[in-house]
């Protein structure tokens, strides 16, 4: 059973807020929300490439969820309290968890581990992630 959040755990997520709001992050998280709908894991495997389109913003907004995943992973920061604050790193992981294994083996095997582990270990994660997966699913056919 996780301990109630504290007075730390609020600065942690008010701290990540603040991070999330810079205008380049900003900017990523937006561009990432709109055009990074992969169908195959080819679409993914490009998005690694440093030529890519969307390789920067991708690089740069999973790292920020992998971050903020990996506080919660290691005890630092209570993960009901980050997901009650914003899903916004599950509906991404959501669009990407049918390609994990594809990323991984393209670029770095440890990639998203700590997000895989927020949706899959927490709780939290995996409520979000109920929700999540069939919206990602949605979104995705409706693009067509």
């Amino acid at each position: 059973m996780l301990s109630p959040p504290t007075h730390h755990d609020a600065e942690l997520v008010l701290r990540l807020y603040d991070l999330r709001r810079e205008p380049v992050m900003r900017e990523n998280r937006a561009r990432l929300l709109r055009e990074l709908w992969p169908k195959s894991a080819a679409d993914m495997v490009d998005v690694l490439k440093s030529d890519h389109q969307l390789n920067v913003a991708y690089r740069q907004v999973t790292t920020y969820w992998e971050m903020a995943y990996a506080l919660c992973r290691h005890g630092a920061l209570n993960p009901d309290l980050l997901l009650a604050s914003s899903e916004e790193g599950m509906f991404l992981f959501a669009r990407l968890e049918p390609y994990v294994a594809e990323i991984r083996a393209a670029g770095n095997p440890r990639q998203l581990r700590a997000t895989e582990w927020m949706a899959t270990e927490t709780d939290a994660g995996r409520t979000s992630m109920e929700y999540q997966r069939p919206r990602a699913k949605k979104l995705l056919a409706a693009r067509g």
